[in-house]
């Protein structure tokens, strides 16, 4: 039996944007996956498990623990980002995700201390459909490596 992929989410302040990603993932992909909601505080990691995700964890240490157990990891840019949202994204926490084996998706969120050039303005909700797409494509190339 073909184990489910798993697929991480990591928010951090409100939990907003990560929400609408499992709302997102879960609709699209139903129960064809696992979506595993790694908070930085437990509102964020609370929103996303209302928004669909099947089980949670919340901080610095749960997101070192579990990062790994995920075959893609979706978030705003800033998870990977020391110091981001409002300091939650602390720099063990940045390391941790980049380092982390999984294909990371991140939504191109400004945040007030940077700013992404060359990447043009876009409504939140179109980011997500396209990271979504992107999510799609990316369980698409892991099945067809697992039939050759």
């Amino acid at each position: 039996m073909q184990k489910k992929p798993i697929i991480i989410v990591v928010d951090g302040l409100g939990g907003g944007i990560g929400a609408q990603l499992c709302t997102k993932v879960r609709h699209i992909f139903a129960q064809r996956v696992e979506i595993l909601a790694l908070g930085t505080n437990s509102t964020a990691t609370e929103q996303m498990l209302r928004a669909g995700a099947d089980r949670g964890a919340s901080g610095e240490n749960a997101i070192q623990v579990s990062i790994d157990l995920g075959q893609v990891i979706l978030g705003p840019i800033g998870i990977v980002l020391p110091d981001s949202m409002m300091g939650e994204i602390t720099p063990a926490i940045a390391q941790t995700i980049m380092r982390a084996n999984g294909k990371k998706i991140l939504l191109p969120v400004n945040q007030p201390h940077f700013t992404l050039v060359g990447v043009p303005p876009s409504p939140l909700s179109r980011n997500i459909d396209e990271a979504v797409g992107l999510l799609a494509s990316e369980l698409a190339d892991m099945v067809e490596r697992e039939q050759e």
